[in-house]
């Protein structure tokens, strides 16, 4: 009997075929480590690691990667505010994360890079961005233009016509396109 995921994409269940059946690797956001974490933020990581257990059974090597953000506005603004290096922040946070997720029976995952550790592979897909048009520089932010790429939405089923614009926030004056949103 094969694994059925539902595929966002094409709006149904289907089988799941690893593209590569000797190692199969899946790819979880994971917290921004700024505060206490509260219940909607166990959720990913006790759905996950379910998926996570059933693969395994089925595949010898799963490769679970979830990452920690330890870079963002809130961080810093926590860490002003605390009067504190980011690092302690970042490094307290992270710990509180992993101490409730081990009471929730949530191990770790394989592999958990830190938004910090690949800041120079961020600033190069950044610049590709730029170069490709799909993004630009504006009041000290680097955004991403949704207008220029046709498919946003697709996979959400949004569709930007029936998004009624600055509902949620007000929108920046230096933004090209209201759903555009900062990459930087």
């Amino acid at each position: 009997m094969s694994i059925q995921i539902y595929n966002t994409l094409s709006g149904r269940k289907e089988a799941f075929v690893p593209a590569d059946a000797e190692r199969v690797t899946m790819y979880v956001c994971g917290p921004t480590v700024y505060s206490f974490p509260h219940i909607g933020n166990a959720r990913p990581p006790v759905v996950f690691d379910l998926l996570y257990r059933i693969l395994s059974r089925r595949y010898r090597n799963v490769v679970y990667a979830r990452n920690i953000t330890d870079l963002d506005d809130k961080i810093n603004a926590a860490a002003k505010q605390a009067d504190l290096p980011i690092e302690a922040i970042t490094s307290k946070f992270t710990a509180v994360f992993h101490q409730d997720m081990m009471a929730l029976g949530v191990p770790l995952p394989t592999i958990e890079p830190r938004a910090t550790e690949h800041i120079s592979q961020m600033i190069v897909m950044i610049e590709s961005l730029i170069a490709k048009g799909h993004a630009y520089e504006a009041d000290g932010h680097v955004l991403f233009h949704v207008p220029s790429f046709l498919e946003y939405g697709r996979l959400s089923r949004q569709d930007r016509a029936n998004i009624i614009e600055g509902a949620r926030v007000e929108v920046a004056p230096y933004k090209r396109d209201a759903a555009d949103f900062v990459l930087w």
